[in-house]
């Protein structure tokens, strides 16, 4: 079993808006990860970063103006640093603009999120991301054994999105996604001002700690301090 890291993309806004308490006005550049895990069988991508259409205008690009309140950069897309033509399949921990593009699998919970109208505009969903085709979808509930043989779990982690999930590889490695964009914020708990569910994301952040306490590494969703493209598993 092998995890590699790359990055898919860069976001700079108020500090303010990623964690709670920061001073508005100061500014905060963090990574956009994807990993690609790799198994004997199996080539899987988990995320998807930016896409490099909505880089230079994301107001424009989404038709919605809250997306212009970001900074995004792309120096190279995950097509450009994987060959997707041999993916197996592709895992989303959520339908955020920053994680979502091809979607095969998605918990079943955020795929209706997705697609209801008030949880779109509540969560900063944009639909023409995961507008998808006939690919397969397959729609999970809970916690879900990807290959039925224990080697990688989708721990569903909500509150950050309705059907937010984390993914545990080996028992070993956690990739958490957005349940905490930093990696103190699974002790402090100063999440971003924006959540579907402060209570769940609290409940969630417990959940990853109390994994990472019991001996699992656990990565944060755009720590720049602590995420670095390349190997991350074993």
């Amino acid at each position: 079993m092998r995890v590699q890291m790359f990055n898919v993309g860069w976001i700079s806004s108020s500090a303010a808006v990623w964690r709670q308490g920061e001073d508005p006005d100061s500014r905060i550049r963090f990574p956009v990860p994807a990993y690609l895990v790799e198994t004997g069988a199996e080539r899987i991508l988990i995320d998807t970063g930016l896409n490099p259409a909505a880089v230079a205008d994301p107001g424009n690009f989404y038709g919605r103006p809250e997306a212009g309140m970001f900074d995004l950069e792309l120096e190279l897309s995950v097509l450009e640093q994987v060959d997707v033509s041999t993916l197996t399949r592709i895992v989303l921990t959520h339908v955020h603009f920053d994680h979502a593009g091809a979607l095969t699998l998605l918990p079943r919970c955020e795929w209706e999120g997705a697609h209801d109208e008030a949880s779109v505009r509540r969560n900063f969903f944009y639909p023409r991301d995961y507008a998808v085709d006939d690919r397969e979808i397959v729609l999970v509930d809970g916690d879900h054994d990807l290959l039925g043989d224990g080697s990688i779990e989708l721990l569903l982690t909500p509150g950050h999105t309705p059907g937010h999930q984390s993914v545990r590889i080996a028992e070993q490695l956690v990739i958490g996604a957005d349940v905490a964009h930093l990696a103190a914020t699974l002790e402090d708990h100063r999440f971003p001002v924006f959540a579907d569910d402060f209570d769940a994301q609290a409940r969630s952040a417990d959940r990853l700690r109390g994994l990472r306490d019991a001996g699992a590494r656990v990565l944060p969703g755009h720590d720049p301090d602590v995420l670095r493209p390349g190997p991350v598993f074993p």
